[in-house]
């Protein structure tokens, strides 16, 4: 019997022993925590809209047809996005090239609401001017006054740590100030 009892006190020490080692070790790493792992890149996506403006041929005027029309370099557009709550979030004019092409990257744009402040929902593009006197008179044309939505064409553009997603608008178009009658 006396057996037993020291077997007994035996596995108690030494299980009270292993329960102090692993209290111990959790203290050491709680007053010394391990070094945060290495900060990954987060990669930057920015939103991009572009799309094309035209001067409109009279022999179509009063129409939405593009029939015969002319891309129109310097044109300017302008993309306003506003949030949730109508409010302007973003507002900015840019330039088309010589061959009437808008590329606006929308830097500084911000989400409040992924889903109410999505540039798809929140965003429109409006003509502003044209440089040419013989065609700058804007048109309704895909919204080019009252404001064109953006649609998304599954387009994007991948680099090392960044992603860009373009959405289209327009085309849009300017139309001569006086067309003669035919």
């Amino acid at each position: 019997m006396a057996k037993q009892q020291l077997m007994i006190a035996f596995a108690t020490l030494l299980l009270l022993s292993s329960s102090l080692a692993f209290a111990n070790a959790g203290e050491d790493q709680s007053s010394s925590p391990p070094p945060p792992p290495p900060a990954e890149k987060q990669k930057k996506i920015n939103v991009v809209v572009e799309g094309m403006v035209y001067c409109q041929s009279c022999k179509y005027y009063g129409t939405w047809s593009l029939t015969d029309a002319k891309p129109i370099p310097s044109a300017k557009v302008s993309v306003t996005c506003k949030n949730h709550k109508n409010i302007v979030t973003f507002y900015k004019i840019f330039v088309t090239d010589e061959g009437g092409y808008f590329y606006a990257p929308l830097d500084g744009y911000k989400m409040d609401d992924y889903v109410l402040d999505h540039p798809l929902h929140s965003c429109e593009v409006r003509l502003v001017a044209s440089p040419l006197p013989t065609c700058n008179s804007p048109t309704n044309i895909n919204y080019g006054l009252n404001g064109a939505s953006l649609r998304y064409e599954n387009k994007r553009i991948f680099g090392s740590n960044y992603e860009a997603v373009i959405y289209a608008a327009g085309p849009l178009a300017f139309r001569p100030g006086y067309c003669p009658s035919s």
